[in-house]
């Protein structure tokens, strides 16, 4: 209680040098809080970026391994296409045991069929080829020979797309004519033979052309049943075929003339941009959706289908993508696939935010060090200043800790009032920054769940994902001061006063109170 008294005392009594020390506090109290609110804002908006994106693992083909096993010269290239012919496609089976792996949150895939109809037309532009360094002839004996072209797609199972091209070389006497057909011409894969593709989902995940918005639906709603004989198809198919919600089609295998009844439960449009516009349908035209399970009880009933299957596992975070892609490896996972995922996509997005709670960081680490170096220097002078009354009190017999207490209490006394003041300026700055970035976050959230619900067909409705959580928009600004950002700036001015007290604490152990009362006379 004496030293408490004394501190009071003397605070009081040096009013001007109290009231600077107090000023300079102040204002680092005032842009730490700044400062601590903008990055606990840009730490929970990467973590609800986080949560709403998931770190997603695919399997594609390793090309550069496959180029290594490939031999050149144009004898060469009937054994390559066999080569590549014959390397083993992922199965059901295998995805599902990767699947099963500490290190996923989960996993979907899309299981692709291809079917016929003695119902339904294919919608089909007329048959058109780009003819390169080509010449008239009406010579009869032609043979033909076709080669798939290479690119972005590769047709094998597993993968999305089919080859990029097709080229023909023909030859007609002394006459040689090379003919391309362009991917978007191109509508057969290696596997997927029939007139319309079925593509099986296994959950809503598995969605991304709905979630990004490239495809939406127009009629109806997506199928709800995953299991069922439910399905959506294009809005040119089902113009061109006068089809609408809720009538029933029939597909069939020709191979066995097996029949399916489906139920069309909904239309979806096509929003890509990128088709050929000298075509008048786009690539997804002959595209039917519906469930993973009707998939699998097309197969078991008819086992010559032929199916593809693209899988995407869900990662528990960066740390767990090299232990997965080791574990798949050791599962059996060809040689010629490799583990690839969309980290690089995910930091892009959050690399703007990630800059604003870095220069925030940096900044309160230099105000801390410019703010420590001044209020230590004027410790240090307000300490020489008070040399006479140090001599005093150690020579009535007030021991080195009583009398290097009582300094640190004084500027913990000023400190606290001035980290109550700085922080109550502080949160009042924070806000209209804090503001503006959850107003956006908020906004933008908003409308991407309803963009989704709108392209599921479903608006205004809360559609659960098995493996996504929505982005939750923080609507109280108690969430840009909270009681994490007090915590941390009491832990500052704990800091600063630690600091600083260093002036009173050294001085005070050198000083001899016999030396600075004879100095003083």
């Amino acid at each position: 209680m004496y030293i408490l008294k004394n501190s009071l005392i003397s605070i009081i009594r040096n009013k001007g040098r109290n009231i600077l020390i107090g000023l300079i506090i102040l204002t680092i109290a005032a842009a730490s809080t700044v400062t601590l609110a903008i990055r606990n804002t840009a730490n929970t908006l990467v973590k609800n970026y986080e949560d709403a994106h998931d770190l997603i693992a695919t399997i594609s083909f390793d090309r550069n391994q496959l180029g290594q096993q490939f031999k050149g010269g144009e004898d060469a290239q009937k054994e390559n296409i066999e080569a590549f012919n014959n390397i083993a496609s992922i199965t059901i089976d295998e995805v599902k045991n990767y699947g099963e792996s500490e290190y996923l949150k989960g996993y979907y895939y899309i299981y692709a069929t291809s079917l016929n109809s003695d119902t339904l037309s294919k919608a089909t532009d007329s048959y058109e080829y780009e003819v390169e360094d080509s010449q008239t002839t009406t010579t009869t004996n032609t043979t033909t020979s076709t080669t798939g072209g290479s690119g972005e797609g590769t047709g094998k199972p597993g993968m999305n797309g089919g080859p990029m091209g097709e080229r023909h070389t023909i030859t007609n006497n002394n006459t040689t004519t090379i003919i391309t057909r362009s991917k978007e011409k191109f509508e057969s894969s290696r596997n997927l033979t029939g007139d319309f593709e079925l593509d099986g989902y296994s959950s809503y995940d598995a969605m991304i052309d709905f979630v990004s918005g490239t495809y939406e639906i127009t009629e109806g709603e997506m199928i709800s049943n995953f299991d069922g004989y439910e399905c959506v198809m294009s809005s040119e198919l089902a113009t061109l075929n006068e089809v609408s919600v809720g009538d029933t089609i029939t597909l069939k295998n020709s191979t066995t003339e097996k029949t399916y009844d489906f139920t069309l439960t909904g239309i979806y449009k096509d929003n890509n941009d990128s088709d050929d516009s000298a075509s008048m349908y786009s690539q997804s035209a002959n595209k039917i959706i519906t469930g993973s399970g009707v998939i699998d009880l097309l197969v078991a009933d008819d086992s010559t289908l032929v199916t593809n299957i693209t899988p995407s596992f869900i990662l528990n975070g960066e740390e767990g993508i090299e232990s997965f892609t080791a574990e798949v490896k050791e599962k059996g996972l060809n040689e010629y696939y490799t583990i690839n995922t969309n980290i690089d996509e995910l930091n892009n997005a959050t690399k703007s935010i990630e800059n604003v709670r870095t220069f925030a960081t940096t900044f309160l680490i230099i105000t801390l060090i410019i703010s420590s170096l001044v209020l230590f220097v004027i410790n240090m002078i307000n300490i020489r200043e008070r040399k006479y009354e140090i001599g005093v009190f150690r020579t009535i017999g007030v021991s080195k800790f009583k009398l290097t207490l009582q300094f640190i209490l004084e500027l913990l006394i000023v400190a606290t009032i001035a980290l109550i003041v700085g922080a109550v300026i502080g949160g009042l700055l924070a806000r209209p920054v804090g503001n503006m970035l959850l107003a956006n976050e908020i906004e933008s959230s908003q409308d991407e769940q309803e963009e989704i619900n709108n392209n599921f067909g479903k608006p205004g409705m809360d559609m659960q994902f098995n493996n996504r959580e929505q982005v939750q928009a923080i609507e109280s600004m108690e969430a840009v001061v909270d009681f994490t950002v007090v915590l941390q700036l009491l832990g500052v001015g704990l800091l600063l006063t630690l600091i600083s007290s260093l002036a009173s604490m050294i001085s005070i152990q050198r000083f001899s109170p016999l030396t600075i009362l004879k100095e003083r006379s």
